[in-house]
C-alpha cells in the first residue's frame, strides 16, 4: 500500500488544502552554526588570497572590509547570524590561542629587555591619549578602550583579546578594527620614507616600527622594506610588545570585577577570567620548549592567521554601517590622535637615548 499524498485542492466551501510539499517549501529554514561559519570561511579564503597578493593591506583588512561591503549592500539573512556570532566570539578566541604558538618566550627575552622601556612608554602614551582625547571627543568608553588597546599593543589581536572582557557592541569592535587597520596601511607606506629621511639606523628603524606600528603583518612589511636587519629586529620587538596582551586583559578583568561588585550585580571571577588568554600562555610555553617540530609550528601559525581572518570576516558580515555611522567622525580622529602620539613618543624616546 503506497504512501498517501496530500494534493492541493479546493473543498466544497472554498477552503484551499495545501500540499505537504508546499508546506515544506513555506517553512523557513532553521538557522545553524555551520551556515554562518562556512560563509565567513569562504570570505576568509578570498581575503587571504587578496592579502597575499597585496600584503601592504593584508588579509585581516580585506576580510573586514569585504564583510562590511557585503553586509551593507546585499544584506544578511537571519539564517547566517548564529554562525557569524559564534565565529566573531569563539573562533576569535581560538585564533588568539593559536597565536601563542608563534611566540617563543626564550626568543624574545634579550631583544625584549632592550626594547621594553620604549614599549612601556609608548603604551602609556597610547592609553593616556586614548582616555583624554576620547573623552574630549565624546567617544564611548568601550570604543576608546578598544582603539587605545589596539594602538598600544598589537592592533586587531589586542582588540580581539579585550573585546570579550569588556563586551562592546559588534559595530564598536568593527569600527575599532577598521580604524586601527586604516592607520596600519598608512604606516606601511610612510614609515620607510621617514626612516630614510631621518637617516635612522637599521636597529633604530626596527625599534621604531616595532613599537609604533600596530599589526604584526604591517610591522614586518614596513621593516623588511627598510632592510633585513631592521625587519629581524622589528619582528622580535613586536612579539615582545604582543605579550602585553596578557597583563592588559587581566587588568580589564579586574576592572570588570570591581565594576560589577560596585553595582551590586552578581559576578563570578571564574566567568570573567579570559581563559583563552590562559591557554595563549600555555601555547607560548609549549612553543618555548622546542618540542614541537618546525613544520607543525608553521601549520599552527597559518591556522592562527586564518582563524583571525575568518573571525574578522564574521565581524564585518555582522556589522551594520548605518549603526556605525552614528558614531560619527570622532572615533577616526581618536585613532589618528593615538597613533600619532605613539609614533612621536617612540621617536622622542629614541632621540633622547641616542638609539637611532
Amino acid at each position: 500500500m503506497g504512501a498517501t499524498t496530500v494534493h492541493s485542492s479546493a473543498s466544497a466551501d472554498g477552503v484551499k488544502v495545501t500540499s505537504a510539499k508546499e508546506q515544506q517549501k513555506d517553512t523557513p529554514r532553521k538557522p545553524s552554526l555551520w551556515q554562518g561559519i562556512v560563509l565567513a570561511a569562504g570570505l576568509a579564503v578570498v581575503a587571504t588570497v587578496l592579502g597575499n597578493w597585496l600584503p601592504t593591506v593584508g588579509g585581516p583588512v580585506f576580510a573586514i572590509l569585504l564583510g562590511l561591503m557585503i553586509r551593507n549592500t546585499m544584506g544578511m539573512m537571519p539564517v547566517f547570524q548564529p554562525g557569524l556570532v559564534f565565529s566573531s566570539k569563539k573562533v576569535l578566541q581560538w585564533s588568539i590561542i593559536a597565536l601563542g604558538f608563534g611566540l617563543s618566550l626564550n626568543q624574545v627575552v634579550q631583544t625584549g629587555l632592550e626594547s621594553l622601556w620604549v614599549t612601556l612608554i609608548t603604551m602609556a602614551a597610547a592609553f593616556i591619549v586614548a582616555a583624554v582625547l576620547g573623552r574630549m571627543l565624546g567617544v564611548p568608553d568601550k570604543l576608546r578602550t578598544l582603539i587605545g588597546a589596539g594602538t598600544a599593543i598589537c592592533g586587531g589581536s589586542a582588540i580581539a583579546a579585550v573585546a570579550p572582557i569588556i563586551k562592546p557592541e559588534e559595530h564598536e569592535t568593527a569600527f575599532a578594527i577598521s580604524t586601527i587597520f586604516l592607520f596600519n596601511v598608512v604606516a606601511v607606506l610612510v614609515f620607510p620614507f621617514f626612516g630614510h629621511f631621518l637617516n635612522m639606523s637599521d636597529v633604530g628603524f626596527g625599534l621604531w616600527a616595532g613599537t609604533a606600528i600596530n599589526d604584526t603583518s604591517s610591522v614586518v612589511a614596513a621593516a623588511y622594506s627598510y632592510s633585513t636587519e631592521a625587519g629581524d629586529y622589528a619582528t622580535v620587538v613586536k612579539l615582545t610588545r604582543a605579550t602585553f596582551i596578557i597583563p592588559i586583559c587581566l587588568f580589564y578583568v579586574f576592572l570588570e570585577v570591581r565594576r560589577q561588585k560596585k553595582e551590586g550585580t552578581g559576578f563570578s571571577i571564574t566567568r570573567l577570567i579570559p581563559w583563552f588568554i590562559v591557554w595563549f600562555v600555555v601555547a607560548s610555553a609549549v612553543r618555548s620548549t622546542g618540542l614541537l617540530p618546525a613544520e607543525l609550528l608553521s601549520v599552527l601559525q597559518f591556522l592562527a592567521k586564518f582563524l583571525m581572518v575568518l573571525a574578522l570576516a564574521a565581524i564585518g558580515l555582522s556589522s551594520n554601517m548605518r549603526v556605525m555611522a552614528k558614531a560619527g567622525w570622532q572615533p577616526v580622529v581618536l585613532g589618528l590622535g593615538v597613533w600619532v602620539a605613539v609614533t612621536l613618543t617612540s621617536l622622542a624616546v629614541q632621540q633622547y637615548s641616542g638609539a637611532w
